[in-house]
């Protein structure tokens, strides 16, 4: 095995294993939080839980995993139900109500380390808010004969252990589960009435929560967890639709974050010309927030540069029928529809109308020639149909909404776009002759 290999394995690997099960954890249970649209519950009981680890501390003397995990989910429990309780019996909206639990009992918790029994061990802010990555050390031998045996891998930091037993046991409960968490979490009415009870599979929930939150404190501390319960669901949320590829896109996410970060912590610095570190649970974080930044721009569907193509495209499209509709009318007055004329009556931006005039010139509805816009064959019967839309749409505000025939044409210029104009029978006139709208002008007829 070579120096550096081993030195890898040694330094690195430890704290690397350790945030990628921790990230997986709490990947997998925030996405139920963000889709209950509860994420602050999540960092209501990441603080929360402080006091419920210093007091186990306090009365056990000790910060062995049982009584640290029954501090940290009674603490958890009575979170939970003091912003139930906050919520059910007084008039404060749950966002409230989370911000004033979990900010009270971090402070709590806090004061309980500076001024408590607590402040003689090491458990502190820092290692709570920081967590302790970097001081995972892997005591591991320099021949791979000897790596691969139980004895070497048993010798792994406790800390990746617990988390590993965490992240399979979450797993397992969320693969075993999943059918009753999804109905609880989308319509907790439909869950009780199908003998799901939903404050029991809540409670059960928000505990498991608690218990990957303390399990995560030491290692990874709770500016991690926070960010982790959150950025990777939300960013997942952001790139597909359905609940199970969400689930599983977040734990990606999660992973590569947690070994990116950890990477770019204890490497980055170094491409710069730096001689130390930054701090891996940070890096990790900030990780996490451009991965959530990432998909709120690059987001196939709901990203904001797709949301921006299509609210162009659709206002090329409107454009572009608005267009052909003026150059219709322009037409049955028997005046030219010149070019410069058609943004001060449509109202469009000089850009759009340029654009909607080339497509619509492309896709052979209109012809210019010398400034003056002409249909074609295919762009007549087109602004044919939307003329039609419109004026039937203002007859029918007219005649069965009881609108004044001035006040119809905006709404009408909405409706000609939003309705299909082959679906127009509660619209069609009683009358087989050629009808007038309430500007007396003739209906055109169906194409």
């Amino acid at each position: 095995m070579s120096p550096a290999l081993h030195e890898f394995l040694s330094i690195d690997l430890g704290p690397i294993l350790a945030a990628t099960f921790a990230c997986v954890s709490c990947a997998l249970l925030g996405n139920f939080l963000v889709l209950r649209r509860v994420s602050l519950m999540g960092d209501a009981i990441s603080h929360a839980v402080l006091p419920g680890l210093v007091l186990a501390f306090m009365i056990t003397g000790t910060r062995d995993p049982l009584p640290m995990f029954i501090g940290a989910a009674a603490a958890g429990i009575v979170t939970v139900g003091l912003v139930e309780a906050m919520r059910r019996y007084t008039r404060i909206e749950p966002g409230a109500a989370m911000g004033v639990v979990f900010s009270v009992l971090f402070a709590l918790g806090v004061l309980m380390l500076e001024r408590g029994a607590g402040r003689q061990v090491d458990l502190d802010a820092d290692c709570v808010l920081n967590g302790l990555l970097e001081a995972m050390i892997w005591f591991v031998p320099d021949q791979w004969s000897q790596v691969l045996t139980w004895d070497a891998i048993a010798s792994l930091p406790r800390q990746v252990w617990t988390l590993a037993i965490v992240a399979v046991v979450v797993s397992i409960l969320v693969a075993v589960f999943f059918k009753e968490l999804r109905i609880v979490c989308f319509d907790p009415g439909l869950a009780t009435s199908l003998g799901f009870p939903a404050s029991a599979v809540n409670g059960v929930f928000m505990v498991l929560v608690a218990c990957v939150t303390v399990a995560s404190f030491e290692a990874v501390g709770s500016i991690l967890v926070i960010a982790m319960l959150i950025c990777p669901p939300a960013a997942a949320r952001m790139l597909t639709d359905r609940l199970r590829s969400q689930v599983l896109t977040s734990v990606l996410i999660a992973a590569c974050c947690a070994v990116g970060g950890y990477t770019l912590a204890a490497f980055g610095p170094g491409w710069f010309g730096a001689s130390r570190s930054v701090s891996a649970s940070g890096m990790i974080a900030i990780v996490s927030g451009v991965a959530m930044a990432s998909a709120m721009l690059l987001g196939p569907r709901h990203g904001v540069i797709a949301r921006s193509v299509r609210r162009t495209r659709l206002a090329i499209t409107i454009a572009t029928e608005d267009l052909l509709a003026w150059v219709y009318r322009m037409e049955e007055r028997a005046r030219p529809a010149q070019i410069e004329l058609a943004a001060e009556t449509i109202g469009s931006s000089g850009l759009t109308l340029k654009l909607a005039t080339a497509r619509a010139t492309r896709l052979g509805l209109l012809i210019s020639e010398n400034g003056n816009l002409r249909l074609t064959e295919t762009g007549r019967r087109n602004a044919t149909s939307l003329v039609r839309t419109h004026r039937l749409w203002e007859s029918y505000l007219v005649e069965r909404g009881g609108y004044a025939p001035d006040h119809v044409h905006d709404a009408a210029m909405r409706l000609e776009h939003a309705v299909d104009p082959d679906r127009h029978v509660r619209l069609e006139p009683p009358e087989p002759s050629t009808p007038l709208d309430p500007h007396q002008r003739p209906i055109p007829p169906r194409s």
